[in-house]
């Protein structure tokens, strides 16, 4: 009879030879030190400042510097009425704020009348999500498109609006330096975050976003806590030379 075949399990594997072993040791090595680099500046905030993690440089970086931290917020007294928001008329068009910022922020703008401001339908290239968004105006399809505050209302109460005149706070909830148009799920999902809990989950958009914040905040003497700052400063550092927008 002849002998059955061994299964393939039961061959004898191939030594390897010595450099082999050197390669893979070298490979584990580079991989375990690539994952302890990622893993440790989000663990221990020493580290990142050792690793260069919060480094930044440009207006952005520099304004954010000078921003004052205060790490005991309060939200006591915050109410959305109190800023006003799509209360005024500044250019006396007629149309409160949001049909200004749909008409800044989207193209091929269509209005209802040939006369009118109110925004019939356009596009957005939505910064927040990097989606294209067709918008119609409609009970059940204008929310499509929301306006965000870029510093989100109660953000800014607690960061230092809490203590302003009622005008100065309708002054900020109606700046359209504060004001983007966006995806409307992507808003409703920010709420009142800071960059310390949320950012926009289109990466290229990050840098922009965080500078804006930032200009917001010295326009109008707002704090910053220090997760937020640092959560900023690691945005920055992956563009060098970033500016604060000019309007």
């Amino acid at each position: 009879m002849s002998r059955s075949r061994k299964p393939q399990y039961f061959r004898r594997r191939r030594n390897t030879t010595p450099l082999e072993r050197v390669l893979i040791l070298l490979l584990i090595a580079v991989v375990v030190g690539i994952t302890v680099g990622m893993i440790l500046p989000r663990i221990d905030n020493r580290v990142a400042d050792i690793t260069g993690q919060y480094t930044a440089t440009g207006t952005a970086a520099e304004t954010l510097n000078k921003l004052p931290v205060d790490d005991n917020p309060s939200t006591d007294g915050y109410e959305r009425d109190l800023f006003g928001f799509r209360e005024t008329d500044d250019d006396g068009d007629g149309c409160d704020v949001r049909e200004d910022i749909l008409a800044r922020d989207l193209t091929d703008v269509k209005y209802v009348t040939k006369n009118s401001c109110k925004v019939k339908s356009g596009t957005l290239n939505d910064p927040y999500t990097g989606k294209t968004i067709h918008f119609t105006r409609g009970q059940k399809t204008s929310s499509a498109v929301q306006i965000d505050h870029v510093v989100a209302l109660q953000n800014a109460w607690q960061s230092g609006a809490n203590s302003w005149d009622s005008s100065k706070r309708v002054k900020f909830a109606n700046d359209p330096y504060n004001l983007l148009a966006v995806d409307g799920p992507a808003n409703q999902a920010k709420g009142s975050a800071s960059a310390a809990y949320w950012l926009p989950t289109n990466s290229e958009y990050r840098c922009d976003y965080v500078a804006r914040q930032i200009g917001v905040k010295d326009k109008y003497g707002l704090s910053v806590t220090t997760n937020e700052k640092r959560a900023m400063q690691s945005v920055l550092h992956s563009c060098p030379g970033q500016e604060i927008p000019a309007n």
